[in-house]
Order: structure tokens, then sequence, then C-alpha cells
């Protein structure tokens, strides 16, 4: 064995080793999460809706936010939130004020066609809340995603090298040959070669989102600290400049309040976008005199793909504090693919498909470096009983 094969084996071996019982952990509790929705929705754990009636007036922005404050009183609204998958199931985030750090906070749904409340989520409640927490920082914060990305690049260093070391080991035989005659170790290897080549695509794709995805916090709270010191500097563009007239002022004295009116003029500035979060002045994500709009894509692909707006609700002026930096576009990107969300449920079977080999993959390693150093102990035995 060349010096420089031998070296990537080490390398191989020793970053496998390292990352393979975190990795084992992602895998399985991962498994679950593909089908996340599916599971929701057999459990009984989700919100059911009347069937829409015909010819009744939808709900404003305002009238789900007065709501959610009319079920639980002496809050206020913070932030509106909608789901794509839900468009009518809308969560208002309420609190005792808006510079709060939200730890007394309540989420309540509400029906957006006719603003009905709808009950309070316990989204940090049950099994799959356990499942995703486990898989998405060990139950250990920031500190936790972060050594969970450090696992995921030593994953893709052990994918990598072993890539490297695949033509080595099969130089003389055919791709996907497993000899079962040469024993249970030898079969062993060739198997685990062989899945590390079916998987090599995939493992890379969701190692690689998944790394992304552990610095989320850091990425958003860089971008949202970015956007608040251009606004601080006054160097936001505006986007579309508000004709807030008597006749506007008419209409919002006529039942159209300031959350609806700065939704319109977010829509009216970004035309091909969809409503995903709204956030009321004062609060975190908006400043004292704006609120901020959320909005995101109409398609597959740019559905991930964010873009923040701040609307004055006196005047509808529409400004934007920047465009969005390289970073937090490939962070919106991997968040959908590292679940396989891009697709519906032939995607998500796929992926759980996948996952599974992976389990596999990752065992077989494991049994194989253990039948090494077993051979290596019979080997010493059988010298040291020699020389004796």
């Amino acid at each position: 064995m060349s010096s420089a094969r031998r070296i990537c084996d080490w390398i191989h071996t020793w970053s496998s080793l390292i990352c393979t019982a975190f990795m084992l952990v992602l895998c399985v509790t991962g498994l679950p999460l593909i089908f996340s929705d599916e599971i929701t929705e057999l459990s009984g754990r989700h919100f059911v809706q009347s069937a829409p009636t015909g010819g009744t007036p939808r709900a404003t922005t305002d009238q789900v936010a007065a709501a959610a404050v009319a079920h639980v009183p002496g809050k206020i609204p913070l932030y509106l939130f909608r789901e794509d998958d839900q468009p009518d199931l809308w969560y208002v985030k309420l609190d005792t004020r808006v510079d709060t750090d939200e730890r007394n906070a309540v989420l309540v749904a509400v029906d957006a066609r006719d603003a009905s409340v709808l009950g309070i989520p316990n989204f940090g409640e049950g099994f799959m809340a356990l499942v995703y927490r486990l898989h998405v920082d060990l139950f250990a914060g920031l500190p936790g995603k972060l050594f969970l990305g450090a696992m995921g690049v030593l994953l893709l260093v052990a994918i990598v090298s072993g890539f490297i070391l695949y033509p080595a080991y099969m130089r003389k035989l055919e791709f996907g040959t497993v000899r079962h005659a040469r024993g249970g170790r030898i079969r062993w290897l060739d198997l685990h070669n062989l899945l590390g080549a079916v998987t090599l695509c995939w493992a890379l794709v969701v190692g690689a989102t998944g790394v992304v995805n552990t610095w989320a916090d850091l990425i958003l709270k860089a971008w949202q600290q970015e956007q608040m010191a251009r606004l601080a500097a006054g160097n936001a563009s505006l986007v579309l400049r508000g004709d807030f007239t008597l006749a506007s002022a008419a209409t919002m004295a006529g039942g159209v309040g300031p959350a609806q009116f700065a939704l319109a003029q977010a829509l009216t500035a970004e035309p091909e976008m969809k409503l995903e979060m709204m956030a009321w002045p004062g609060t975190l994500l908006s400043t004292r005199e704006h609120f901020a709009v959320i909005l995101h894509g109409d398609t597959p692909l740019t559905s991930r793909l964010r873009q923040a707006l701040l609307v004055d609700p006196h005047t509808g002026d529409v400004l934007r504090a920047g465009e969005r930096p390289w970073y937090v576009t490939l962070f919106q990107l991997s968040q959908p693919l590292h679940f396989g969300d891009y697709g519906a449920l032939p995607l998500k079977l796929l992926w759980a498909a996948m996952d599974l080999l992976t389990i596999f993959l990752l065992a077989s390693g494991l049994y194989l470096w253990l039948s090494r150093l077993r051979k290596r102990a019979d080997s010493r035995q059988k010298t040291a009983r020699g020389t004796r």
C-alpha cells in the first residue's frame, strides 16, 4: 500500500469513527422528520378547519390579530406567520409588550378566512418535538448545533476520502461486485463500498446542507444586524412610494387597519411573492415606525427564498434595507433540500430509502473497524504463541 493511500485510509477511518455515533443518531431521528407532516396529520395534533362558505368576505390581517388578542386578553401582537401547506391557517404570536424576550409569548392559531380562533398549538410537546430537538441540537442549544456541524464536516471528509479510496479497492472488480465466497469480512467490505458509491451524491447533499443548517442562528442574526445597521444609517432603498391620500385614509377608517394596509403595500411592491410572516413595529425584526413583511416566491424553488420589506403604515412607503446576501440564499435553499421538501411524497420516500441505506453504511463501517481490530488482536496472539 502506497503512503498516499495509507494516509487516505487513515483519514477515512478516523473521520468516520469520530462522527459515526452522532451520524447514526441524526439518521435515525431524521427518518420520522422526513414524514413530519404526515405523522402530525395522522396523530390528530393538527387544527381542523371548517369548510369554506361562499360569499363571506375574507378576514383582514388586523381582524386575525384582534381575534388572537381577544382569545388571550392582556397581550398584544408581535408576529403573524403563514404556511403554504395550510394557507388559511395563520399563527399570531402575542406577548405583553413589543420589546420582550418572548419567554412568556403565546402562539394562537386563527382561521384566516373568518378570523375564528382554532386554539393554542403545542409545538414543543410530543414525540416529534423530542425527535426534532435531538436531531437539531442534541438538547444543547447553539453549542449542540455547532457540535453537530463539526460532526457533519467530518462526515464530508469521510465521504470524499472514501470516494478516493474506492477505485483502489475495486480496480480488479466490476462495479457492484460482492464476493460472498471470501468470508464475512470481505462480503461486508464489498457491501460497504457499494452502498458508499450508491449514496455518495445524496450523502454529500444532505451532509453539506445539514452543516449549513447548523449555522442558521448565526447566519440569520448576522443578516438581521446588517439590515438594521443599513436602516439606522439611512441606506435603505425605496421600493414603493406610498400614495396615502384622503381616499386611503377613508378606506382604513372603513375597516382596513394598518397591518392589512402594510401587507397590501408590500404585495404591491413585490407582486410575484407571497406572505410568510409579518412583524409589528417595535419588535426585534422591525423598527419602531415600520411593519416588517417577510415574503417568499411562489414557485417550488423560490418559495424558499425570502425577502424582507419595511412598510410605513402612515405613508405607505416600502423600504428594502439591501439585497439578500449570498450566504442567506445558501441557507434558505439548504433547509428544504436537507429534508427533501422540494417534492411531494415520492421524493420523501426516496430520501427515506437513502437514509436507511446510510444507516446500514455507517453500521457496516463500524463492523469493519471492529473486525479489523479483532483480526489484529488474533494476529498478535498467534505471534506471541509462536515466539514462546
